[in-house]
């Protein structure tokens, strides 16, 4: 029971944390390389709730709306004129998180930093005590499914956001905005970007760099849903448990690569990965 409930919290945390990157990859089309600085800037919004002395959970709301804030800006100055140019603007968000890390660094320093979890200790499933913080990430990665799953498919935006997915020149032609789809769209990706990096600090602790690491596999998991969350929540789930088995009962070192080699191997068999051809 304990290897399943790591597969899964495994899982969980691998779509939470690609969530946001999948969501301005299939409406932009741009693979946003700041998505890891915007891990690192939910990290430290929880980090500036703990020094405050504030509720831990205070930090889930607080992340969300500061990747809103942020997201909306780098849309506006950064990402917007690059539309016509997805190279540029995908070397655009690399530099920014660089720039990013940097000026985290200037005002928190290098050195590593830990925040308090907004729920401890283990509780009891089927016999096996586990981390009480690690099954609350399991249900919110899938409330995250669900949520996103509604907005995409039962709600307006959902509807022009897939007629822009789908043929941007169109969806113009039939009057939908499709600058304000990309500007909301980018701003919610950012949101749940810096919300992810909240979640996952308890485990990780805080630092500069924390979401460089985490960008290379949501990256290659996103490679391989394409546009599809479903196709993402299938990959974390596949991938991430092959991780954690090779981890398990073979080595760490060929766990650790295990998702950017199947990652690999998948686009190489089945180019647009599990979506829909």
């Amino acid at each position: 029971m304990s290897l399943f409930l790591d597969i899964v919290s495994s899982a969980a945390i691998l779509y939470l944390v690609a969530a946001g990157l999948l969501m301005i990859f299939g409406v932009m089309k741009i693979i946003n390389f700041a998505h890891g600085a915007f891990l690192t800037i939910g990290a430290y919004a929880s980090l500036v709730v703990t020094q405050l002395g504030l509720n831990p959970w205070l930090a889930l709301p607080a992340a969300m709306a500061t990747g809103w804030v942020f997201g909306m800006a780098i849309e506006y100055c950064i990402v917007r004129p690059l539309y016509a140019r997805p190279l540029d603007a995908i070397l655009a968000t690399w530099g920014l998180g660089i720039v990013i890390a940097q000026v985290i660094t200037l005002v928190f320093g290098r050195e590593g930093q830990f925040v308090n979890s907004p729920l401890s200790g283990p509780l009891d499933v089927f016999g096996t005590d586990y981390s009480a913080y690690r099954l609350l990430l399991i249900a919110l990665a899938a409330i995250l499914a669900l949520a996103m799953s509604l907005l995409l498919t039962k709600t307006r935006f959902g509807l022009v956001t897939r007629a822009v997915i789908m043929n941007e020149e169109l969806a113009r032609g039939l009057g939908i905005h499709s600058g304000r789809v990309r500007f909301f769209t980018f701003s919610l990706g950012a949101a749940l970007g810096c919300l992810a990096g909240t979640l996952i600090t308890p485990l990780s602790g805080v630092d500069p760099n924390m979401g460089i690491p985490w960008l290379i596999n949501a990256f290659m998991l996103v490679m391989v849903a394409g546009s599809s969350m479903f196709g993402l929540a299938a990959a974390a789930l596949l991938f991430g448990g092959i991780q954690i088995l090779l981890s398990t009962f073979v080595s760490p070192v060929l766990g650790g690569i295990a998702i950017v080699l199947l990652s690999a191997i998948t686009l190489r068999i089945r180019p647009k990965g599990f979506s829909h051809d």
